[in-house]
């Protein structure tokens, strides 16, 4: 094997496919990035069996020449070392060259290593996906949802299918869900799809994270392919495969309360930084917990006090108030996780008692909702 390469186009490929490379694995050859060289470019792929990536960089693209393939092969190498190397590189152009017994000669400028290979043939194979029921979704769209409902998987591994989020697809419209038991994030979206098959699955939350890092901020669209245990993301040169976790995911449905005693509606932003400020106090100690009132004259107060540390309270003016008085406390945590997901200026909280979980919304719109549990303190 043999090609001449772009190096920036080569250190872009390699970031990306290292995301799915890890050093613990236990198939050694799996902490190698498997590079093949075809007559139409050059494809780097890496794995640690849960994720797969592939990316492909094309000989020519708009007319530019990207690659010159003098003989094509493959070859597996050390991911670490290769990444370093790649990035380190002089010159803007690469020349790699697989010589007898697995040796890789890396060439930019006056700059040239020797890396000993493994053999291609030895790489697992990437899951075989028969694409017939293709999901279309904009990349930015789907970034945006992975984004406003990921960060509430669960960390601990207890129970597993929480640590993913659950996708369903029916009638044209991806809901994506995620809980860790002790609050919930729900966005959905209508999409463009070729089938009238309803899916329901979990994705890691690991996954999705990885995946939202590689793709590009452009409304282009994304093909999902999604099969009994593995999803497929095809965007332009690129492949993201990953596993699906097995089990099935709590009904949430009963846990979104469908009425309200309370309802606040609130400047998201000042709310946003009013429970920031707040927080200060309560980080120290292991309850981060804030005391939310509701007053008169539509004024809520916030609080929170640390016995040790200090107390903060602070009044914030409502746009409306409408029910019954109120007095819950919540994680400081959870409540910015959340505002930081809803966009919109103006947000409405519904609370249903002290002790029940509330739905925080943006007013006018559907499309998504935070739910977060309460914490008994009174």
């Amino acid at each position: 094997m043999r090609f001449i390469i772009q190096r920036d186009r080569l250190v872009q490929s390699v970031q990306d496919v290292m995301k799915a490379v890890t050093s613990r694995t236990t198939i050694p050859i799996l902490t190698g990035i498997k590079i093949v060289a075809t007559s139409e470019g050059v494809t780097l792929t890496g794995s640690d069996s849960d994720i797969s990536i592939e990316s492909f960089i094309p000989k020519e693209e708009d007319g530019d020449e990207i690659a010159e393939i003098k003989q094509t092969g493959s070859i597996v190498l050390q991911a670490k070392f290769f990444s370093e190397i790649v990035k380190k590189l002089p010159t803007d152009s690469v020349e790699i060259h697989v010589e007898n017994q697995l040796q890789t000669i890396i060439r930019s400028g006056k700059s040239e290593f020797k890396l000993n290979g493994l053999d291609a043939e030895e790489y697992p194979l990437l899951p075989q996906i028969t694409e017939e029921n293709v999901i279309k979704i904009p990349t930015d769209l789907l970034k945006a949802m992975i984004r406003q409902t990921v960060f509430s998987v669960s960390t601990s591994e207890t129970r597993p299918i929480l640590t993913g989020v659950n996708w369903g697809v029916e009638n044209g419209e991806l809901t994506c869900i995620a809980t860790d038991s002790h609050r919930l994030a729900l966005r959905k979206a209508s999409i463009e799809t070729e089938t009238a098959e309803h899916y329901n699955v979990v994705i890691p939350g690991k996954s999705l994270n990885e995946l939202s890092k590689i793709l590009d901020d452009t409304n282009k669209l994304v093909e999902i392919v999604i099969t009994e245990n593995q999803v497929l993301f095809k965007a332009k040169h690129l492949l993201f495969f990953s596993r699906l976790l097995e089990g099935n995911y709590p009904d949430t449905s009963r846990l979104i309360p469908t009425e309200s005693k309370t309802d606040v509606v609130v400047n998201t932003k000042e709310f946003l930084h009013a429970i920031d400020r707040a927080s200060l106090l309560a980080r120290e100690g292991r309850n981060n917990v804030v005391k939310f009132t509701t007053n008169e004259d539509e004024v809520i107060e916030i609080s929170s006090n640390t016995p040790e540390i200090g107390h903060v309270v602070e009044e914030l003016q409502s746009q409306s108030i409408e029910g019954e008085e109120l007095k819950i406390s919540f994680s400081a945590k959870f409540m910015i996780d959340a505002l930081k997901t809803l966009e919109g200026s103006e947000i409405k909280i519904s609370f249903t008692g002290a002790m029940r979980p509330f739905v925080i919304r943006p007013i006018n719109d559907n499309s998504i909702l935070q739910l977060i549990l309460p914490v008994r303190t009174y």
